[in-house]
């Protein structure tokens, strides 16, 4: 097999959550561009249809709104793509919402949102959506969930993020339990992403961007194609021996703590 041919994901459907923005978006770019057919998804629908009209201008990108906050909008979701595709190839976890907030005064409410998102709509998802994973899987091919987890769920953040600090731990660990379940038809790993430019990381950057900078052994903050990288790595042939995996893509910042 060529080199060409081993990282290819074209003619894959993929799904792609949180996609309109930030990493998500970075994800469902790359892919498109590398010629999967992505379906994007996304709680505000004039931001996801914004988001998929531009990513069509480059290959195969259409909108499908959802609220994952709820089991009933996951299972909307898992729903509205079976109407729309058979199968599924690649299905990216990437919805997520943050809290932060001192200690003493971190609301329930804030742990409770941040939970349900960002662990309990991924356990949903792929399980909704598992015969259609299924159906895509061969001995040398398998289907791919791909969840981001985030290095805050390898280390102890800076910032107040209790609630986001567990649930990206809770999603490291649900994949490798997942993993383990679903082989051989589909494997599952996640991406630990480090500082990219995204509006959840907006605050963190601006207060503190130099010096997460000058604490990276690779010096810079991440790029877009350095998460398409290893998703479409994951996503294609290349990938398909992988399984239970966490993979820190942040320029080296977890090894220095």
């Amino acid at each position: 097999m060529s080199a060409r041919d081993l990282f290819s994901v074209s003619g894959k459907v993929a799904l792609v959550t949180g996609g309109s923005r930030g990493i998500g978006l970075m994800i469902a770019r790359g892919l498109v561009e590398a010629g999967a057919k992505v379906y994007l998804a996304a709680r505000k629908e004039s931001e996801c249809a914004a988001a998929a009209a531009s990513l069509a201008a480059l290959g195969a990108c259409s909108a499908l709104p959802a609220d994952l906050a709820t089991q009933a909008g996951t299972r909307a979701l898992a729903d509205a793509f079976a109407a729309r595709e058979s199968s599924l190839h690649v299905l990216v976890n990437n919805a997520g919402a943050n809290w932060g907030a001192p200690l003493a005064e971190y609301p329930e409410s804030g742990w409770d949102k941040v939970m349900a998102l960002n662990v309990k709509a991924v356990f949903d998802l792929t399980r909704f959506l598992l015969p259609q994973l299924q159906k895509t899987a061969t001995p040398g091919d398998p289907a791919r969930v791909i969840n981001v987890g985030s290095i805050d769920g390898l280390q102890v953040p800076v910032l107040e993020t209790y609630a986001y600090s567990a649930s990206k731990a809770a999603v490291h660990h649900l994949t490798r339990v997942l993993a383990r379940k679903l082989a051989p038809s589909v494997t599952v790993n996640a991406i630990a992403p480090g500082p990219f430019e995204s509006k959840m990381m907006a605050e963190t950057l601006r207060r503190f961007g130099d010096s997460i900078k000058a604490g990276c052994p690779l010096g810079r903050i991440g790029e877009p194609d350095d998460m398409a990288g290893v998703a479409i790595y994951l996503a294609s042939r290349a990938g398909a021996y992988v399984t239970g995996a966490v993979i820190p893509v942040d320029g080296g910042i977890s090894t220095t703590k």
